[in-house]
């Protein structure tokens, strides 16, 4: 995700193509995905994200 939001934000500045973008952002889902899968099969549990409240 690091480099997918460095090339977003390159391409503010640059040319960028937007294929490049885009596959960054299925290399990262997939690298996702993966990781999810091998955590299951490794008997590891699910990690879920805790939304941090803001107070006022």
């Amino acid at each position: 995700r690091r480099a997918e939001r460095e090339t977003v934000a390159l391409a503010r500045l640059e040319t960028v193509r937007p294929e490049a973008i885009r596959y960054l952002n299925r290399l990262s889902d997939l690298l996702f995905v993966l990781a999810r899968v091998l955590a299951r099969a490794d008997g590891q549990g699910e990690v879920l994200w805790q939304h941090a409240r803001r107070h006022g």
